[in-house]
């Protein structure tokens, strides 16, 4: 089941157990369930800890993780949990046997102080780079919690759930029987969803820092690591650490680095932040910004930061098309990331809105999956790279459409067709299909800067070859600004660059160095 060389790391993390497992298989005679037997049957062979039962779960094939001589753990994988679920499997295994999971000591205390049963149910697809984030938190949770539970449920092993459910984007994520949401979700967020939120007492005690960086993508993280490696206070905010780049699949553009995905590359920039002394407070979301004494920001919760300097590095996001249909039928047939939500749609066919690089790139990964792929462009060509546009061009089952203004996506209770004008003749046509794909662009998330700085056009953050803004001791960095080109090694240097200029401000700055040397 499993091949030489996982098998040799495996081996190595269950050297980790702290104490002895119990496996409840529910094992069918399909093809499926003979594999789970042999997975959890090889985990048996490889640790003394573990022990295999046959059982009748709820849904077969399934397998729940237990310790022995202890309560039911309410961690399930139904299917199997290979692909980019074996990680949570493998955590799973070390969090269950008793091996503390990574998590601030103010999220577990509000994760015990939970005291409803929450039964999540978390469909996924093994190709999702997305889903573990979310079936890791969830697990994580019921490991700490006897009142919670998590079943993983692959989406091709159960079929008639995902079709019973009308799911058409993963994770998707049920509570107690009712859909709870979708997406990449943190353990954080989740907890927010449940209205278990920090109230930002918290935060109360905290320090000004030297430098307070605001948001935890490759900008943030080279901000906050800079300025620490400097020695001073360096704290970093984010409501979602890693920010977008959580949500690409294939980085092969990073120097040095010949291929990599997303989320690693997010957990690479979390260690490194992590290796220095930086107060990282994920999860908050920034709600003002205000040059007073210091600069203080204001968080969603009603907490105060303050900093002798700020480097804003919110990041952007998807663009949306605001045409009616969309938001209605978000995860009813409207997606935004082929990776993830793709294998949802084998078999059907599917638009793609937009021709750059993201746009093509979509097209081209759907089409191995779907039946057919129109690939709709406002202009009249493609904007994607030549390689890429001459690759998609070579398939027969993409259809490409320029000159068209998308106007609505259409449905009952999930997406059935797309209506868009001919921008040459003015004529609207329709287009049957089953999924819509958007990928046209990013938005700056500035809009609470509003007032607050000097801002371009596009909502994009001013700033001089520094990084610094036009109010003093307030830096940008990042896909936030009005940076020419938006790509993850420019954020990162932009970053660095934001760093510096607000550590040489601090020291050319006769009430900041005042501060620092305090």
């Amino acid at each position: 089941m499993l091949d030489n060389q996982i098998k040799a790391q495996l081996q190595q993390y269950l050297t980790m157990l702290e104490g002895d497992l119990l496996i409840k298989a529910s094992i069918g005679d399909d093809k499926t369930s003979q594999d789970m037997l042999n997975l959890v049957e090889e985990l048996e062979k490889m640790s003394p800890r573990i022990t295999v039962q046959h059982a009748l779960l709820e849904r077969t094939p399934s397998f729940s993780i237990n310790k022995v001589g202890a309560e039911e753990s309410g961690v399930v994988f139904a299917g199997l949990p290979l692909g980019h679920e074996f990680t949570s499997l493998v955590l799973a295994l070390l969090q269950v046997s008793g091996r503390a999971p990574k998590v601030d000591a103010a999220v577990i205390k509000r994760i015990q102080a939970i005291k409803q049963p929450l039964k999540f149910e978390t469909y996924v697809s093994l190709t999702c780079h997305n889903c573990p984030d979310v079936v890791q938190a969830l697990n994580i949770m019921s490991v700490l919690n006897p009142n919670i539970s998590n079943v993983m449920i692959e989406g091709g092993t159960f079929q008639n759930e995902i079709k019973d459910r009308d799911i058409m984007a993963v994770p998707t994520v049920y509570l107690n029987g009712e859909n709870f949401g979708g997406g990449r979700m943190e353990l954080e967020d989740i907890l927010t969803k449940l209205g278990e939120v920090s109230d930002g007492s918290e935060f109360a005690d905290k320090e000004p820092f030297d430098v307070l960086v605001v948001g935890g993508g490759p900008a943030g993280s080279a901000a906050a690591i800079y300025s620490a490696r400097k020695g001073i206070r360096t704290g970093i905010v984010a409501e979602r650490f890693g920010g977008q780049v959580n949500d690409t699949l294939s980085i092969e553009n990073i120097i040095g680095t010949k291929a990599t995905e997303g989320p690693a590359f997010v957990s690479s920039l979390e260690a490194h932040v992590l290796d220095y002394e930086i107060d990282v407070m994920k999860s908050q979301r920034a709600k003002k910004v205000e040059k007073k004494d210091l600069i203080e920001v204001t968080l969603e919760n009603g907490a105060v930061l303050k900093g002798k300097t700020v480097i804003l590095s919110t990041g952007a996001r998807y663009r949306q098309l605001e045409v009616p249909g969309e938001e209605k039928f978000k995860n009813k047939g409207v997606a935004y990331c082929p990776h993830c939500d793709g294998p949802i749609f084998k078999g059907k066919d599917v638009a793609v809105i937009g021709g750059g690089n993201s746009g093509v790139e979509a097209a081209i990964d759907l089409a191995g999956v779907v039946n057919h792929v129109t690939l709709i462009q406002r202009s009249e060509e493609l904007k994607a790279d030549k390689v890429l546009q001459e690759r998609v061009r070579s398939l027969k089952n993409v259809t490409i459409i320029t000159n068209a203004l998308t106007t609505e996506i259409t449905g009952t209770d999930k997406v059935n067709g797309l209506t868009y004008k001919d921008r040459k003749t003015g004529e609207e046509k329709q287009i049957v299909l089953q999924g819509v794909f958007i990928q046209i662009g990013l938005l700056p998330n500035t809009e609470f800067l509003q007032g607050a700085i000097e801002m371009n056009a596009h909502g994009e953050i001013i700033v001089d070859k520094h990084g610094a803004t036009n109010v003093s001791g307030i830096f940008a960095a990042g896909d936030c600004t009005d940076t020419a080109y938006k790509q993850i090694v420019i954020s990162m240097g932009s970053g660095a660059t934001a760093a510096l200029g607000a550590f040489d401000y601090m020291i050319r700055n006769v009430d900041s160095r005042d501060y620092i040397e305090a």
